[in-house]
């Protein structure tokens, strides 16, 4: 996928519309900053998400941090690949690093979610 065609939470997962069906995932700079993955905790097809709230969590050697969902609606698919091998997420978080799809109702992403333009203004700022 095209980092620049997706849309950002501010806490670094990424998502991206087709129809009513978001892919979710995580930044590469997250996961630049995780450095050293070890596993990921991802939540089971059928569980019902909410817009900012916890749907799993990414182990490094650094630490234990929360995965936050940049939209609300049903998890219908799971990454196992990334569940099995989390260096895939590491070596290709906007392709075959993909961790979860999601069934959103209103076709629409939160307005909240930032385009790559403010997401890279974001994460300049936060370096700084």
């Amino acid at each position: 996928m095209d980092p620049k065609s997706l849309h950002y939470s501010p806490t670094h997962e990424w998502a991206y519309l087709e129809g009513d069906i978001a892919t979710v995932g995580i930044s590469k700079f997250a996961v630049d900053q995780l450095t050293d993955l070890i596993v990921i905790d991802l939540p089971a097809v059928g569980t019902q998400l909410t817009a900012g709230k916890t749907f799993g969590e990414v182990e490094s050697v650094k630490a234990v941090s929360d995965l936050y969902s940049p939209v609300t609606g049903e998890v219908i698919a799971v990454n196992q690949d990334v569940a099995g091998n989390v260096q895939l997420l590491a070596e290709d978080p906007f392709g075959a690093g993909w961790l979860i799809k999601v069934r959103i109702g209103d076709h629409e992403l939160p307005a909240e979610l930032l385009d790559d333009a403010a997401y890279q203004k974001k994460i300049a700022e936060d370096v700084h």
